[in-house]
């Protein structure tokens, strides 16, 4: 096995994703031009995306960190709208694209085009919560763009499955449609909710960090293949343990959770530059075999099926916004009344990704047992692939400055630093109690400058976030908060500095060094926090 070609492309897109970051181009954009560009340089080895490598190998770890990053709680302050748009919208284009496609390419036959609907109905929010965070989205809309990626590959898979079958000749009804989607729905929601337990109850009673990390990364390949078995929802497995487990992390140690956020944050930086890059690189797989759709006919199928499926999101966006309020007292006492900008910017962030490639890629070559060829298959392929170009670059380069545009009411820093203020400050009264509780006891006894060394610890993560309001430095322009952490991290280098010496002196070992070190580190990591 060659593994150059693996290492190149893992080197190369994380080299252009961090190269991004200088720019105003989000991460994915850039990668995603940049593999269409490589892809045609001479020696450039054939990057074929292939579905049983994406589906069980990069969505369930992508799908987990996503997830575990999000908010259980907003999520399900959420839920209405995610639904609607996770499953509604899912089937609504899986029907109105394949309707469109049917009446756009001559000779298509219908349930051809519904396969082609469901491959392109999910949207890949990754690039729009990227381009979200960065621009400064509400959280209520960002909270909604990331619960619709996370749940709607499930609905998209299964809607693909039962098209797929009526084309394939295994025949398929409308009961059995709704039954493989109940069974995927409902059996991957019972497979994460029978996982997520037992597999908290592993983190926090495994005491080696590295064997708790070690189960970190195993949990959603676990928690896929565990639903797959039983031929339910994987993403949905995924999802359920991940929100559970991100709900629940307080429990866990906290050397562990330092591991964790380092190692997951390498893992989705790594596998999230890749995948963009791949969508870049398929471009002479997908052209290789168009035949007869080749040139000017291709081209129009590709814009006509990009504007039919940008003006689908919009067709199901507005009305699945704005009419349950009509309709409904009780979602109207209930939930804040939506403005115009945030169904522009839920709408216009629909873009595709790379598991609409792998969906596409995973259509089998022959129908009727092997006595056909799959029906347009080769065009499926690349109208899958125009439409993900053409919604990451054109919906996604534009929807910054359309952010912009519409004026967002921006949140205010200063009432955001007095909640957190208020909360640390309630939670130092209570640390502060617990303390003077516990010296009480003579088993805890401590000598006083020890004790005072722990009240003043105390008292300075008290005071750290009410002197971020304060003025700042008329010299330097700093705040107090920066001083105090540029001021600790001279001290430590200089420490740092010592130790090394130290060891280059034969004074201590590199075991020693190491231990120091890493001392150092955490009493460094900690400063840091306190002031962010």
């Amino acid at each position: 096995m060659d593994v150059m070609p693996l290492l190149l492309l893992v080197a190369g897109s994380a080299a252009f994703a961090a190269a991004a970051r200088r720019t105003p181009v989000p991460a994915p954009l850039l990668l995603v031009a940049v593999g269409l560009v490589v892809s045609y340089l001479p020696g450039v080895p054939d990057y074929t995306l292939d579905p049983d490598v994406v589906l069980p190998l990069l969505l369930p770890p992508l799908l987990y960190t996503s997830a575990t990053d999000s908010s259980y709680l907003d999520l399900r302050a959420q839920l209405r709208p995610v639904a609607l748009l996770s499953v509604g919208y899912v089937l609504f284009a899986t029907f109105a694209v394949g309707w469109a496609a049917y009446l756009i390419v001559p000779g298509l036959p219908l349930t051809a085009a519904l396969v082609l609907g469901a491959v392109v109905a999910p949207p890949d929010a990754v690039a729009a919560t990227a381009v979200a965070r960065r621009v400064g989205l509400p959280s209520r809309i960002t909270t909604i763009l990331q619960g619709e990626s996370l749940l709607n590959d499930a609905t998209a898979i299964t809607a693909y499955k039962v098209a797929l079958a009526v084309v394939v000749g295994e025949g398929a009804s409308w009961a059995g449609g709704i039954e493989e989607f109940l069974v995927a729905a409902v059996g991957g929601t019972a497979v994460g909710l029978i996982l997520m337990a037992p597999l908290h109850w592993l983190r926090t009673h495994l005491k080696e960090p590295l064997l708790q990390n070690t189960l970190s990364l195993l949990i959603p390949f676990v928690a896929y293949a565990a639903a797959e078995q039983f031929h339910a929802s994987g993403v949905i497995a995924v999802v359920v343990v991940a929100l559970y487990l991100g709900h629940r992390a307080w429990e866990v140690d906290f050397a562990t959770r330092l591991q964790e956020e380092a190692v997951w944050k390498m893992v989705a930086f790594v596998l999230e530059s890749a995948v963009f890059a791949l969508i870049g690189l398929q471009l002479p797989v997908v052209l290789k075999g168009l035949g007869a759709y080749e040139g000017v006919d291709a081209a129009w199928y590709a814009v006509a099926l990009f504007f039919v499926v940008v003006a689908t999101r919009f067709l199901w966006v507005y009305p699945a916004t704005f009419l349950p309020r009509l309709l409904s007292a009780r979602i109207r006492a209930r939930e804040e009344n939506p403005t115009w900008r945030g169904p522009i910017v839920i709408a216009w962030a629909g873009m595709r990704g790379v598991v609409s490639l792998a969906i596409a890629f995973s259509i089998p070559l022959t129908v009727d047992h092997g006595d056909a060829p799959f029906p347009y298959r080769n065009l499926i392929l690349f109208l899958t692939f125009t439409t993900v170009i053409g919604t990451l670059v054109v919906q996604g380069l534009s929807l910054p400055p359309l952010i912009r545009l519409l004026k967002f009411p921006e949140p205010d820093p200063q009432a955001a630093t007095l909640a957190e203020a208020n909360a640390q400050a309630q939670a130092s009264r209570v640390a502060e109690e617990r303390l003077d509780a516990l010296l009480t006891d003579e088993r805890n006894a401590l000598p006083p400058p020890l004790a005072d060394r722990l009240r003043s610890v105390l008292e300075r993560r008290r005071n750290a976030v009410w002197e971020r309001l304060g003025q700042v430095n008329p010299v330097t322009g700093e705040t107090v908060d920066d001083t105090y952490r540029r001021l600790s991290r001279e001290m430590i280098s200089a420490e740092r500095e010592m130790f090394v010496r130290l060891r280059d002196g034969r004074y201590i070992d590199d075991e020693m060094l190491r231990t120091l070190l890493r001392r150092l580190d955490l009493e460094e990591a900690a400063a840091f926090r306190e002031t962010a």
